[in-house]
């Protein structure tokens, strides 16, 4: 997965400020121990002397050999660290301290990204996910099917609740696994409260644990912020929504059909979905609307890609939460 420019930017930036302050903490230890050991600013005083003679021996090809120099440098690098040993000093209390030792707060070691990097990197696409807290408690470690039903049997596709949900939990966990070869998106439908937002959740909880970056808006949210920076005029805030949420690798749109569906609502949803769709960028939607009652609230454009660019998963049984109020279960 490819960094956005200004996720890239906002993860070096990071490095630059963790390096000047390493800088920083550096120059104030130094002149910290320059006041107490005096001895120690003579002694890199005449390291710096010692190496710009031989700098300047070598240009002028007077000498091509190092050993007397690295033999110096040698004996004063231990005196250093003998007097600050003397004077209650750690050895390397003059040497910069960085908080990931391997890349140097570079974020890069010999041209591949540090494992630091990588880190940030999550911790970054998680607080743009919008769900960041939430996601520490649903997620496929915390998903139960036991409030689904083994007994009960749907009428249009004689399978229970329990089957639908472990149909729906095995198509997002291929939709996981090749998230990066396929071209996917999921449509989760179903009645309140069976689990549909929980599911995206789980699914947005992976993936961006491998990396990917995720964007989350309830359909109310995502239209509303759009229609606020559409009609204000601000056109360059509105500009950069529309790119994020046609950039991030997934975008989550949850409870389609909650928001006020008029043809601003309509049209910004197209252009979503189709731009994304092109992009080859996948897109999760989840909806309280039956299929049928979807293809008549929507365009007949909107519908047909869904139809055709979409995997359908149906979640169906009693409201979880009422369940989970209860104090009890469907099995």
């Amino acid at each position: 997965m490819a960094l956005q420019n200004t996720q890239f930017n906002a993860i070096m930036r990071e490095y630059d400020r963790k390096q000047l302050h390493s800088q920083h903490q550096l120059e104030k230890r130094t002149e910290e121990i320059y006041g107490k050991i005096p001895r120690i600013e003579e002694i890199n005083q005449r390291m710096v002397s010692a190496s710009a003679s031989k700098a300047r021996a070598l240009l002028k090809g007077e000498s091509n050999d190092i050993r007397d120099l690295r033999e110096e440098i040698s004996e004063l690098s231990l005196e250093k660290r003998t007097l600050l040993s003397i004077h209650g000093y750690p050895e390397n209390y003059l040497d910069p301290q960085y908080e990931c030792p391997l890349c140097k707060d570079s974020g890069y070691i010999n041209g591949e990204k540090c494992s630091c990097f990588k880190k940030a990197a999550i911790a970054l696409l998680y607080d743009q996910s919008n769900i960041q807290e939430i996601l520490e408690k649903e997620n496929f470690q915390t998903f139960s099917f036991d409030y689904y039903s083994d007994k009960i049997k749907d009428e249009v596709t004689g399978k229970t609740p329990l089957e639908h949900a472990q149909m729906a939990v095995r198509k997002s966990m291929e939709f996981i696994d090749h998230f990066q070869d396929l071209d996917g998106n999921l449509f989760i439908y179903g009645d309140t409260g069976v689990g549909k937002t929980f599911l995206s959740h789980c699914i947005a909880y992976d993936l961006i644990h491998k990396g990917y970056s995720v964007l989350y808006f309830s359909a109310y949210e995502l239209f509303q912020l759009l229609a606020d920076q559409t009609f204000s005029r601000d056109d360059e805030n509105a500009s950069y929504t529309m790119d994020s949420v046609c950039e991030a690798d997934l975008l989550i749109i949850d409870d389609l059909g909650t928001e006020l569906t008029n043809t601003f609502v309509k049209t910004q949803l197209f252009s979503i979905l189709n731009e994304r769709l092109i992009k080859k960028r996948s897109t999760i939607i989840s909806t309280n609307y039956d299929i049928e009652t979807f293809s008549n609230v929507y365009t007949t454009r909107i519908f047909s890609r869904i139809m055709q660019r979409f995997t359908l998963l149906n979640l169906i049984g009693q409201d979880i939460r009422v369940q989970k109020t209860l104090g009890g279960s469907n099995k």
